[in-house]
């Protein structure tokens, strides 16, 4: 990249669409993810020198924003140009200081996993032409493969069982999934590539996965954790919050406190012992058979009522199925899957709910059902649908123009997830199932497990909290079960942006609060909520900035 000089006029939209254009090419799998299909035949390069390429590439860019003097700009432009120098900068410690392409397996997995499954989920292309992007990918297994064993060498145990569990989700999407999704295929000679490049990219998938069980696992003893100031900066770049983790850890354990003190009141009030009355609660779940049909008359009750209370304007949107879980995303106890905003056709979102394998024991089974009780289940629609992440997304995608604040590349955890899960408590405010005590229950239930992410999650990587601490933190102050206390503590270690669930809920409350404020009478909770989201996806200090007209502290 050619260097600019000290300063330059170049105008901001015009480094950013390049950058963009950068970044499609870099990232074709979120490039697809964002809706845009421009390199939907390639797959990331994560080779070694692929790797130092982009560092370097990145920095470039970094000089080059730089060089854009902010005389030129106009105050909204200057904020812009702020968020695009943290998000390449976050870009950069990503890959030089928290390095997943060298510590885990599973970020290979993942990547390759949600390469294929972007043109398969959505027909955003002819079958055909879906279908010959697949093979290429799955060509080009081999070479990810490579890149994944020549650098993760030595990562932490828990990194390789996980990467083992997605190495074989990925495994099972291919031989079983794909000829599923393109079974409406007529061309012989294609369906004959597809299933020669699949055979290739399953004896390449297999063979790492023997090679991490081997070779890998024997002599894994890194550590997971980030260290406080690596887990400091990741949150102050990627989401532009730069409190001290401690004023963090302080302000989600008061929360926990008195989430905790509601919690225990609800209970008791069901059935005097309020530990009994939540285990009672939790038997009360539909059957396997069931499930489906119920969470879909949720999502539509949902919708009647976010309109009737006109808590958020609703856009023109296509329609919203429940599906079962694809196979390759079981992992995921619910997940909505969405289109990208910058697709060109419309197309239906998926509501996935992960019912019970008839192949599981009956307790296994029947532990798994207790995860969809009443309770809990209210808050899982509230949180992925209405007017959670579907809204959400339904309004970046009509209502939102500028790039910046449109591509889900730059999108702040915090404000995704903050904004979903504030979405179950505002809910029940305005008035959702008033008087019912077990929906409030399944929302604070939800509150407690978000705030014990944000606990365990900082605790892990900034102090020196084990996973069996976290596993006792999360079963003890959280009242979850071992087997869901066990797989939240472990996501800590190779997911530490789940703390952002709770911390984004309470920037946005804050937000809410000083809006008010500041408004008087002419607030409107519906005009705040149509403002923010039509705001895009922008770290919460820049929608301050902008809804306040100041900066101001993220949190009390």
């Amino acid at each position: 990249m050619k260097r600019p000089p000290a300063h330059s006029a170049e105008p901001l939209y015009r480094f950013l669409d390049e950058y963009r254009s950068y970044l499609y090419e870099t990232c074709p799998t979120a490039a697809a993810a964002d809706g845009v299909h421009l390199h939907d035949d390639l797959v990331e390069d994560f080779s070694r020198s692929g790797i130092d390429s982009q560092v370097r590439e990145l920095g470039g860019w970094v000089r080059r924003l730089d060089g854009i003097t902010a005389s030129t700009l106009t105050n909204e432009e200057k904020l812009d140009r702020r968020r695009l120098s943290d998000s390449i900068r976050a870009r950069l410690f990503a890959l030089e200081e928290i390095a997943s392409w060298r510590r885990s397996p599973r970020h290979y997995a993942e990547t390759f996993g949600q390469s294929l499954a972007g043109q398969v989920m959505f027909d955003h292309a002819p079958v055909e032409e879906r279908a010959r992007r697949v093979v290429s990918k799955l060509r080009q297994a081999p070479r990810l493969v490579e890149a994944a064993r020549q650098n993760v060498t030595d990562p932490p145990g828990l990194f390789v069982r996980a990467g083992l569990e997605s190495f074989a989700w990925v495994v099972t999407f291919i031989e079983r999934d794909l000829p599923l999704a393109f079974r409406d295929l007529e061309d012989m000679f294609l369906l004959g590539d597809l299933a020669d490049a699949s055979t290739v990219a399953v004896d390449a998938l297999r063979g790492y996965e023997e090679h991490l069980r081997d070779t890998v696992a024997p002599r894994s003893r890194a550590s997971f954790r980030l260290g406080a100031d690596h887990l400091a900066q990741k949150l102050r770049l990627e989401d532009g919050i730069d409190l001290p983790l401690d004023r963090l850890l302080e302000v989600v354990l008061r929360e926990l406190n008195a989430t905790q003190e509601a919690f225990r009141e609800v209970a008791a009030g069901l059935n005097g012992d309020w530990a009994e009355a939540w285990r009672e609660v939790q038997a009360g779940h539909p059957a396997a058979g069931e499930l489906l049909g119920v969470v879909r008359r949720q999502v539509q009750e949902l919708a009647t009522f976010v309109e009737r209370k006109r808590i958020v304007s609703l856009p023109a949107h296509e329609p919203l199925a429940v599906a079962p879980t694809p196979e390759f995303q079981r992992w995921a106890f619910a997940s909505l899957s969405t289109a990208g905003p910058f697709e060109t056709r419309a197309l239906p979102a998926y509501f996935y709910i992960t019912n019970v394998d008839p192949a599981w024991p009956a307790e296994r089974q029947q532990q798994h059902l207790r995860g969809f009780n009443e309770a809990t289940l209210w808050s899982m629609s509230i949180h992925e649908t209405y007017p959670g992440h579907f809204l959400q997304f339904e309004h970046l995608r009509r209502n939102v123009d500028a790039p910046l604040r449109k591509s889900t590349l730059f999108a702040p955890t915090s404000v995704v997830e903050g904004w979903a899960h504030y979405a179950e408590q505002m809910m029940l405010e305005q008035g959702f199932e008033r008087g019912n005590s077990v929906v409030r229950l399944g929302q604070l239930s939800e509150t407690l497990v978000r705030l014990a992410r944000a606990v365990v999650g900082i605790r892990l990587h900034a102090e020196d909290m084990s996973v069996e601490q976290g596993v006792r933190f999360f079963r003890e102050e959280a009242y979850v079960e071992e087997s869901r206390a066990r797989s939240e503590a472990e996501r800590g270690t190779f997911d530490p942006g789940y703390v952002l669930y709770a911390l984004g809920k309470q920037i946005l409350l804050k937000l809410r609060a000083d809006c008010e404020s500041a408004e008087g009478k002419a607030f409107s909770l519906r005009g705040f909520h149509d403002r923010l989201l039509g705001q895009g996806l922008l770290p919460f200090w820049m929608h301050r900035q902008l809804m306040l007209g100041a900066p101001g502290a993220l949190l009390d």
